[in-house]
This record gives structure tokens, sequence and C-alpha cells, in this order.
């Protein structure tokens, strides 16, 4: 009995050893064959092939070196003779078939897919295997007829419309991608906001959103009750900006679905989120009309009037008119309605108006500390409205009361966004009165754990600071920026407007200009002088086109061009320049949608 014991522990041993040894083989030909020393590598591999044990791995490299150095006859041999040990095996068929389409041997590659079909014509699982292999392999058609064998198989129209959709896309038939995707959409309702995301990387101009927008009329056409086609044409017209034909489709949505607005209150947000502001009018007056005993009437109303607020600010010269008409609007509304979270939001608005746009800094203070006290203001708005006093404290030159607020808000509403805003604030107050490297530290702070608005914002302020006080160790002229940048916030834009213009007279050549130009055209824009404006622009574009203000600048000339100027022909002309000019820019896709707007793309 010992000696049975000893004897198998000696075969035992003696296995093992041989398994290392074939392991350290395996080994020496993959690094034989990485660092390219493929005949060696062949040696190897074609020992270790005579066993099929081996195959799998080294399957992968072994046929790379006899496609590179062995014969046609010893590469079908292999072939066929792993297929011939691992018969159901789909993978080692599908490298047979890749080699001859490789080789363009039609008449042995249609032979072996024919066999396939054959093999595996009703198993929908093994064919959208087979076609997910050829995928792999790069043979996209091949893979596409698979898949539309292996849905057939199935008998559900919809099946593998997502991997579908994946090889047409590789193939860049866009027509056939986007029906296979809305097919998945049709049947995943759930995962509609999936597919928004997937067109988003893959629709990237007017003609891919084409596409989509005819098959989605075709198929609204065929069924007008499916919700999931109006919400993706909506998603359509909000990608091109065009918020009022989002708010037609999200119109006739709510109407069918009985929702009080609410499709058509996202359309309203997203038009006032993105500056749109006649759109955005337009949707509030038709809710405030036909939602009248909806339950939210009051963030309806609030919302129309935000959005003629923010058309009243935009234009330039701002009218004190229309002004004081929000300021009534906003009274209105809180006394009909009575206190609640819209109407409180309305009274932190109206206290604005009433210090920066009237001057009227005490009436503004007593909203604010009232909403700051009242018990039933929730606390992100009691937070807002200390941040709000705290910016009429510097209007006051109080900013030891306003950087009070400031800190207040900070530490009580710790790593949220509205601490974040806080210490933005306290940084912009520290950069008013020239404490740099105060305002610094808090802005590093910022830029590494915000929101990107935020983080967008403290980023642009180091720049502006770093840039311009490096050879300058006094930072007199930095200090003096900053002071009429003080001036602009207290909105004395007449004495900003003459300190300027000395600026640029006193440190004539200094690393500043470029951003004294830039506040010297928004102010001339704020007074509705639009010619003076671009002029300040130009004076960017020319003298300092490298920098990081040229395509802020020439936007900004094409966007006066098309809205204050109301010339069309020659704003589309300066946006087709800005495209080509500034093709990474971040404001690329803005100028890109407004020259086709311009040109007429999306229809009147």
């Amino acid at each position: 009995m010992l000696i049975n014991r000893v004897f198998l522990h000696l075969i035992f041993v003696g296995l093992a050893l041989v398994g290392l040894s074939q392991s350290m083989q395996i080994q020496l030909a993959n690094e034989y064959y990485q660092q390219g020393e493929v005949e060696k590598a062949k040696t190897i591999y074609d020992e270790l092939a005579k066993d099929r044990r081996y195959i799998s791995r080294i399957n992968a490299n072994y046929l790379e070196v006899l496609k590179q150095i062995g014969e046609q006859k010893e590469i079908e041999k292999y072939l066929s003779q792993i297929i011939k040990w691992y018969p159901s095996n789909i993978a080692y068929q599908i490298e047979e078939i890749a080699y001859y389409f490789e080789r363009d041997d039609q008449k042995k590659y249609q032979q072996e897919v024919n066999s396939l079909r054959e093999q595996y014509g009703a198993n929908r699982f093994q064919l959208s295997m087979i076609a997910q292999q050829l995928a792999n392999k790069r043979m996209y058609h091949q893979s596409a007829e698979f898949f539309l064998i292996a849905r057939k198989a199935s008998s559900i129209p919809s099946s593998y419309a997502l991997e579908m959709a994946r090889v047409y896309g590789l193939l860049n038939e866009k027509q056939k991608m986007v029906d296979e995707y809305l097919t998945y959409a049709r049947e995943n309702r759930q995962n509609t906001a999936y597919i928004k995301n997937i067109f988003q990387n893959l629709l990237k101009d007017e003609g891919d959103l084409s596409y989509l927008e005819n098959a989605l009329i075709e198929r609204m056409q065929q069924e007008p009750n499916e919700r999931t086609y109006p919400d993706l044409m909506i998603w359509v017209e909000l990608q091109r900006k065009n918020f009022y034909g989002a708010f037609l489709q999200a119109r006739a949505l709510d109407k069918r679905e009985q929702t009080n607005g609410n499709q058509s209150q996202r359309v309203g947000k997203i038009a006032i989120d993105n500056e749109g502001w006649d759109d955005a009018i337009s949707i509030f007056t038709y809710l405030t009309k036909n939602y009248q005993a909806a339950r939210n009437q009051s963030y309806y109303r609030k919302m129309l009037i935000e959005a003629k607020e923010g058309k009243a600010k935009s234009t330039f010269p701002v009218n004190k008119a229309a002004i004081k008409s929000l300021v009534r609007e906003y009274r209105d509304l809180y006394e009909e309605l009575g206190p609640n979270n819209y109407t409180f939001e309305a009274l932190r608005n109206l206290a604005s108006l009433h210090a920066f746009y009237l001057g009227e800094i005490d009436t503004a203070a007593i909203v604010l500390r009232h909403l700051i006290s009242s018990p039933r203001v929730g606390k992100i708005l009691v937070a807002q409205a200390k941040l709000d006093l705290g910016d009429i404290y510097i209007l006051r030159d109080n900013p030891w009361e306003a950087t009070l607020l400031y800190s207040q808000v900070e530490k009580a509403h710790r790593d949220s966004p509205l601490a974040y805003e806080a210490k933005l604030k306290n940084a912009r107050l520290h950069y008013f009165t020239g404490n740099f490297s105060l305002a610094k530290s808090h802005l590093d702070i910022l830029k590494r754990a915000t929101t990107r608005e935020i983080s967008n914002d403290a980023i642009d302020l180091t720049v502006l600071i770093t840039d311009n006080t490096f050879l300058d160790s006094t930072d007199v002229v930095m200090q003096a920026f900053a002071s009429i940048e003080l001036m602009i916030f207290q909105h004395q834009h007449r004495q900003a407007t003459q300190a300027l213009k000395q600026m640029l007279i006193t440190n004539k050549g200094h690393s500043i200009s470029d951003e004294v130009y830039w506040l010297l055209a928004k102010l001339y824009i704020q007074a509705g002088e639009f010619h003076e404006a671009i002029a300040y622009l130009e004076k960017i574009t020319t003298e300092f086109g490298y920098d990081i203000l040229a395509d802020d600048a020439s936007f900004k000339i094409a966007e006066i061009t098309d809205k204050n100027l109301d010339e069309p022909e020659a704003a589309q002309e300066l946006y087709r320049k800005f495209i080509s000019t500034y093709p990474g820019s971040m404001y690329t896709s803005e100028a890109r949608n407004r020259f086709r707007k311009l040109r007429g793309d999306f229809g009147t």
C-alpha cells in the first residue's frame, strides 16, 4: 500500500511539473510574440498547438503569428483542427469565418456562414452570440445580418434593438441606428433618459437631428397615442434651442395626458435657464391663462414675472419703467396669493430690483430682513436672503457687515452649493478691497470642491488676479482695476467708464488692457451704445487675439449684431467666421445653432 501511495504521489508530481513546464512555454512564446520575434514564438506555439488543452491560452496570439508568417494551408489546417476539437465553440468558428473574410475568399466564407445559419438557425441566443462575435471582429454588416436572423427567431420585433443600433452606429448608418434606438425606447419607456443621453453623444449636428426628427414624425403618425415619441421630439427641439417648437409638442402632450401643464412648464423653465425670454413669456402666459385651477398656478405666475424680468434686465439700456412694473407685479402676486414658497421667492426678486435697478436700498433691506425673520420661510431661502443682504451692505460701503453675513451662511450650510456661493462672495469682497492673497486662498478651495458654475467663476477670478499681478509687486494697477469693478457692482457706471479710460492712458501696454476693454464693452452694452461696445471688443480680437478673452469678444460682436443691431445677414457671417476661427470654444455650439437659425434651418 505504501509503495502504491508513493507511486501515485510521484505521478501527480510529474504531471504538475509537466503542467508547470507547459505554462512556462506559453509565457515564453507570448513574450517572443510581444517582442516581435514571431519565428521563435511560432516554434513554441507549433508544439503547444498539438495538445488541445492549450488552445484557449494560445489561440489569439498563435493565429496572429500564423497570419504573419504561416502558409494558407497551415492556417486552414489549424482552424479546422480546433473546430474539430471544439465543435460547439462559436468563437473558433467565427475565427475561421473572419479569416476567409479577410482573404476575400467568398466561396469558403459563404460556406461557413451558411453552415452557421443551418447549425443555429432556430437558436436566437446562439445567433445573437454569433452576431456579437462578428461585431468584435469588426464585421459589422455580417453582425447586423445575424442580429436580424436572431430577431426573426425570437418572434419579437424589438429584440436586440440596442445591439443593432450600436452596430449601425459603427457602420455610420445613422437612419437605421436612430430607428433601432427608437424601437428600444418604445419598448423600454423607463429608459428614455438613457436613450436621450446616447443621442446627446451621437447626434452632433442638424443633419443628425433631422434623421431623428423625420423618424419621430413618421412614428407619431403611425402610433398617435404613444407618448415616447412626443417626449423625444421635445428633446430634439430643446437641442436646437427652439423652445417654442418644444413647447408646441409639450402642450399637445399635456392636453392628451391631462397633466396640468407639467411638460410645458418644464420647457418654460429650460427656456428661462437659457435666456430664451420671449419664448418663456409665451409659455408661462399660456400656463397662467389655461391652468388657473392648477396647484402650480403660483409657480406659473412667478415664473412669468421672472421671464419678464430676465428680458427687462437684458434689454439695454434697462428701462426703469419696466422695472417698476415688475416690482408691482411681484407685490400683487404676494398680496393676492398670500405667503407661500413661491411668493416668498417673489419678494426676494423684488428686493433685488429695488436695490440694484431702482437704487432703493433701504426698501430692499426691509424686504430681505422680513424674509430672514419670518418663521414660515425655509432655511434655504433665508440663507439666500442673507447673501442678498450682504450684497446690499457692499452697495452701502459696509464690507464688514457683508462678510459677516456671508460667513454665517457658509458656516450654517457647510459643503453645500450655498456655502460655496457664500465663500465666492467673500472672495469677491476681498478682491474688491484689494486683499488679493486672501481672495486667492478662498478661490483655491472653490476651484477644487464646488459646483461647475462656481468653480468656473473661481478659476476666472484667480486667473485675472494671477495674470495681472505677477509683474507688479505692489499690485497698484490691479487694486485700481478691482476698485473699478466695485464701482460697477455698485452701479456707478459713469464713474467706472471714466476710470477705465484713464487706466488705459496711465498704464498703456499693461497686461490688464484686454480686461479693461472687456469691461468698457460691457458698460457700453448696458448703456445701449452698441457700436461703441463693438469698437472695444474689436480691440480685444486685434490686439489680444491670442489671449483668453478673444473668443468671448468675437462671439459677443456677433451676438450684438444679431440681437441688438438686428442685422441678420451680417450676424450670420460673423457666426460663420467665429465657428471657423474658434472651433474649440465653449461658444461654438451656440454660434452654430444661431447661424443655422438665421439661415432658416428650423423653419418659421
